[in-house]
């Protein structure tokens, strides 16, 4: 029987057409920026998305410690960590966080919106951040992500 069949093509990490972008997290708020990098990680905004494949693309975010907080964030948050021993739970507030370890706070709010799942830890390796306005990706040949346009 000679018939029209359709398909459902699924992609996976072979047929993915993997892109590099850069994102300026210049006074941008911090989950908003988290949110639309964590879509693009996540392949969520192409045709070809699949939920159980690395489809989506790697993304540089630079200007980490210039990064906002809205409302009273900066002193009332905090950033939990726990050694594993009894006594062994640190507390770090977004302030101390944004002095010494700026692109931490982007790293985590980031991997807070990523699955909690092996496929998470796979797509939170396509993610790098740097603290300033530099970065080592120059031979990817990244296109600059215009944020705006995702508000």
């Amino acid at each position: 029987m000679d018939t029209l069949s359709y398909r459902t093509v699924s992609g996976n990490a072979a047929t993915a057409n993997k892109k590099w972008y850069v994102v300026d997290a210049d006074g941008q708020n911090i989950g908003r920026l988290a949110s639309i990098v964590a879509k693009i990680i996540r392949g969520k905004y192409k045709t070809s998305y699949t939920p159980h494949a690395d489809c989506g693309d790697n993304v540089i975010v630079i200007n980490a410690s210039k990064v906002a907080l809205s409302g009273t964030k900066l002193l009332n948050k905090e950033y939990v960590r726990f050694s594993g021993y009894p006594g062994g739970q640190r507390f770090t507030t977004a302030e101390e966080m944004l002095k010494k370890h700026p692109e931490r706070i982007v790293e985590k709010a980031v991997k807070g919106m990523l699955p909690k799942n092996a496929l998470g830890r796979k797509l939170y390796t396509n993610l790098m951040v740097y603290r300033g306005a530099e970065h080592q990706q120059e031979a990817q040949q990244p296109e600059v992500l215009n944020i705006e346009n995702y508000l």
